[in-house]
């Protein structure tokens, strides 16, 4: 039975989003595994000081949490990869994705994962564009994350199918993810899937 993951921010003690996480956990479980048995607010005992990744794994059951200090990456580049992957629910298991980053070979800081010709996610984060007017992100990510379905209910960002060949019509660029909400990436340059460079 493989191990699902919640990651979850906490700063100084308060612990952040936790519905949506509790929300994304209880669907989970009862479309995986058929149970609904995990109430996380009753788990976490959050920090007091500083800035944790509270990591939890489970189940059927919760079978661990953990908290990690983070530090965020920094990400100036990034390179397209085509793949077919599946990644709809949070698994602990990211070999799929580690071999996808395996491609860049550490000449590039993050991937941007492609279906079809299409643009889902990077490896840690969902991705938004802005066309001048609106913040958008694809409609058909590999995964769902909190965060994004947080901007989304509050209309800060929108759904669209975005093409490979959209990307030039953008001018910023944003991740988000439980961690770092929604960062817009300034000064960085992205590859496409044939070696076109655009910059941001």
């Amino acid at each position: 039975m493989p191990l699902l993951l919640e990651t979850i921010k906490i700063e100084d003690g308060k612990i952040d989003n936790l519905s949506y996480h509790q929300k994304r956990l209880t669907k989970s479980q009862k479309e995986l595994y058929g149970v609904e048995n995990i109430e996380l607010k009753k788990h976490i005992s959050a920090p007091t000081n500083g800035l944790y990744r509270c990591r939890i794994l489970y189940d059927k059951k919760l079978h661990n949490i953990e908290y990690i200090p983070y530090t965020p990456k920094n990400i100036v580049s990034l390179k397209m990869v085509n793949s077919d992957i599946e990644y709809a629910y949070k698994y602990a298991n990211r070999d799929s994705i580690d071999t996808l980053l395996k491609q860049i070979k550490g000449s590039y800081d993050e991937i941007i994962i492609v279906k079809d010709g299409y643009i889902t996610d990077t490896s840690i984060a969902n991705i938004a564009f802005y066309d001048g007017v609106r913040w958008l992100t694809p409609k058909n990510p590999l995964l769902k994350g909190t965060m994004r379905q947080n901007l989304i209910e509050n209309r800060e960002v929108e759904e669209k199918e975005i093409k490979v060949s959209d990307i030039s019509n953008y001018t910023q660029v944003a991740l988000m993810n439980a961690m770092i909400g929604f960062k817009i990436l300034k000064n960085i340059t992205i590859e496409d899937t044939k070696g076109k460079i655009y910059d941001y």
